[in-house]
């Protein structure tokens, strides 16, 4: 019973860790990345999909992004999503946009940090969330002794630790590539 609690703990967490992950990959550093923009929401055909699902997304160039889209009617709600959400005018060529990413600013990339942070802080108490769920269902256990579930409470905080120290080591790095380090 122990172990299931275990198991499905550090799955969560694992899950809350690659979330983390995903989503600082999104934030914008000085160099054009295709995680940018693949996430994008983009309106096809009345629903939202990915914009990786419409088109092959690669980096042109240092600072430029190249979208080469499969479906012609799609290149205008792409155009559209690119613009609404990035703030970036993207150049069209038939099938193909061409996105110039201009450098950060000073100002900008304190930002970007701050929102970093925020992300950071959130995936941490997302991650102390299960902790705690799991620490209530090990505490509830009825037929084993207090000093098991005083070692299965330990083994719960060295797991919850790992997985902190996972998501600081991601924000650390994150951080340094956004202030051009």
């Amino acid at each position: 019973m122990i172990e299931d609690i275990f198991k499905s703990a550090e799955e969560d967490m694992k899950k809350a860790v690659n979330y983390f992950k995903n989503e600082t990959a999104g934030l914008r550093t000085g160099r054009a990345s295709t995680s940018l923009v693949e996430e994008l929401k983009v309106e096809y055909y009345g629903s939202k999909v990915p914009l990786k699902q419409l088109g092959s997304i690669s980096v042109s160039d240092v600072n430029q992004l190249t979208i080469q889209l499969w479906d012609a009617n799609a290149v205008s709600s792409v155009e559209k999503a690119i613009m609404e959400n990035l703030n970036l005018t993207p150049q069209r060529q038939g099938n193909v946009l061409r996105i110039t990413l201009p450098p950060l600013t000073q100002e900008r990339r304190k930002e970007l940090v701050r929102m970093l942070h925020k992300m950071t802080e959130e995936a941490r108490v997302a991650v102390r969330n299960i902790r705690r769920d799991a620490k209530e269902m090990l505490e509830d256990l009825e037929g084993v002794s207090e000093d098991e579930i005083k070692r299965a409470l330990e083994r719960l905080q060295k797991l919850t630790d790992k997985y902190i120290e996972e998501i600081n080591a991601i924000a650390e790095a994150k951080e340094k590539e956004i202030m051009g380090e």
